[in-house]
């Protein structure tokens, strides 16, 4: 009986919350039922415009709504926080709530695709090499003063922070992720993004001296300038050389770590 109750549960989370496309795919595997109502969560979420920190519904009201079990609905939101989307807080008042997930969780979800795959760290570095210009060319060509303003900031808040190298390689991250954003491609900006978080290389010991810190501040100024004046060429030769610097750098004094594998656990998420 308990059995039977569950599959008609699954069944009618599918119906109220799978598109044609999600049907048909289906219908070669049925899904678990956690997994179709974390996805008719995400939809909600998506649908209601709900921000990072807004609370999502308390479990008493998710049980009736989605009509399953207390242990289903407690694992759909175990995955949608394993994905970053929500934060579960604890004690009185507490829930679900809407997580900023940004791209650490896809960067661990590449990261282990390559570890499985046993691609190398010097993949990673030759991917950001043919990308980044691309897309510092595009920024030059579509970027808002908001694009301008962001890179401006991040380059002053690298400034402010070039004694703290945890600090110092947070914002670098900021500043390639706003280059990406400033070029209008999702897609390619959530990839480059989710690359940040695994190529600075700190990880696998690769360090970042002073002197190495002040270089790239002065680069990520070069390119700020080009993407200001709006010249893609000037922007896509100011990162290729960047990248490519930071390249020579892996490589004459960590060429052993280029070779080596990638590993999911190298990625802090």
């Amino acid at each position: 009986m308990a059995s039977k109750q569950a599959t008609s549960a699954a069944i009618a989370v599918e119906t109220r919350s799978s598109s044609p496309a999600r049907r048909r795919q289906s219908s070669n595997k049925p899904k678990k039922t956690a997994i179709l109502v974390a996805q008719r969560i995400v939809d909600e979420i998506v649908d209601q415009g709900l921000q990072p920190g807004a609370a999502l519904l308390p479990e008493r009201v998710m049980l009736p709504r989605y009509e399953v079990a207390r242990g289903t609905l407690r694992e759909s939101l175990r995955i949608l926080e394993t994905y970053g989307l929500i934060t579960i807080k604890t004690g009185p008042g507490g829930g679900p709530v809407v997580a900023d997930a940004g791209s650490r969780p896809l960067a661990s979800v590449i990261a282990l695709v390559l570890q499985m795959s046993h691609t190398s760290f010097r993949s990673i570095v030759d991917a950001r090499l043919r990308l980044e210009p691309l897309l510092a060319k595009e920024a030059a060509e579509r970027r808002s003063e908001q694009d301008l303003e962001e890179l401006r900031d991040s380059i002053d808040e690298m400034r402010a922070a070039i004694d703290d190298v945890g600090e110092f390689l947070d914002h670098n991250h900021v500043f390639h992720s706003a280059v990406a954003k400033a070029a209008k491609n999702p897609v390619l900006f959530n990839m480059v993004a989710s690359l940040n978080w695994i190529q600075d290389g700190t990880a696998v010991g690769i360090d970042y001296p002073a002197k190495t810190r002040n270089a790239i501040v002065s680069a990520h100024r070069r390119i700020y300038q080009a993407i200001e004046a709006g010249d893609p060429e000037m922007s896509e030769a100011a990162m290729r050389i960047h990248i490519g610097e930071f390249a020579d750098h892996a490589e004459r004094h960590y060429a052993h770590v280029l070779d080596q594998p990638l590993r999911w656990d190298q990625v802090d998420i």
